[in-house]
């Protein structure tokens, strides 16, 4: 086999970084060896990989198409290095050293840390990094194998994902308690509901899909609305009076125990909507990761 692993390293860092001079510092090696590097790989496969753009080294058409394919490689020989203890000092451990995560936000400042705290009370040799992000950063940072896994809280329409469900969340519509449609005594309207001022999350989060999925066709459209690009944002916001909103049970706990928030009563159907686990069609789990993601919620 002519092709090496360090040949696709050195390729994936150039493509990330723009420079042969950025990427030998990243990997670290020299930059001289590293352009030799990268002029070889593109002479064994018979076509150049990027575009000179004054200084910077730009992906063409054949170096995108090698790129996925690369990670893929890479990945996989740092599984194996992970699995088996490569470069830590302990080859009889089985056990990844390191867990990378996704999540998206309400899973992960609300889910995953007790879940993470359980797993690192059995095994505690075991490091986890998690990513928080909307759902759209997650499903993009699995496709680019930047995290073994993601966790996201709306639909997932992206292709060369293996995408599952995980569980089910409640939601529920949140109000100050002196709000005036916490005091009617009545379950509110969809009409009434539609009048008043929603603090909702940006588009691309998991949340704000599912509001427009399930409530705009019983509201009409939101009459007014302010956007605020963070769960803990609206909270503190509803809490104040500054509008209603539509979170997940999970997140609002802590602020209707000590009653800031209080669940309105509504003439809507239940809003309940599922969380699915995704990752890369050419990623496998470690016995670890799998450990993690079928704790029982």
């Amino acid at each position: 086999m002519r092709l090496t692993l360090r040949q696709l390293q050195i390729f994936s860092a150039v493509a990330e970084l723009g420079s042969t001079t950025a990427a030998a510092a990243s990997i670290p090696l020299s930059q001289s060896a590293t352009s030799a590097a990268l002029a070889e790989l593109e002479s064994l496969l018979g076509a150049p990989l990027f575009d000179r753009v004054g200084k910077r080294l730009v992906l063409n058409e054949t170096g995108r198409a090698l790129q996925l394919r690369a990670r893929v490689a890479l990945n996989a020989a740092m599984e194996i290095e992970r699995d088996f203890g490569v470069g830590d000092g302990d080859r009889d451990s089985f056990l990844p050293a390191l867990i990378r995560i996704g999540a998206s936000t309400t899973i992960g400042n609300y889910v995953m840390p007790a879940r993470i705290a359980h797993l690192q009370r059995e095994q505690p040799d075991i490091a986890v990094d998690m990513r928080i992000g909307n759902t759209q950063e997650v499903v993009n940072a699995v496709l680019r194998m930047e995290v073994d896994a993601g966790l996201i809280e709306g639909p997932c329409h992206s292709e060369g994902l293996d995408v599952q469900p995980w569980g089910t969340d409640r939601m529920v519509i949140v109000a100050a308690p002196d709000h005036p449609l916490a005091t009617l005594g009545r379950p509110a309207t969809a009409q009434e509901l539609g009048q008043e001022r929603w603090l909702l999350r940006e588009i691309g989060s998991g949340t704000r899909e599912l509001l427009d999925q399930l409530l705009l066709p019983h509201l009409g459209g939101f009459a007014l609305a302010t956007q605020l690009g963070d769960t803990e944002a609206i909270k503190q916001g509803t809490a104040t009076g500054l509008g209603i909103s539509c979170l997940s049970l999970c997140a609002v706990g802590d602020q209707l125990a000590l009653g800031r928030l209080v669940v309105l009563q509504t003439a809507l159907p239940p809003l309940d909507r599922a969380f699915y686990r995704i990752r890369h069609q050419f990623k496998s789990f470690s016995a670890p990761l799998s450990a993690l993601l079928e704790l029982e919620q």
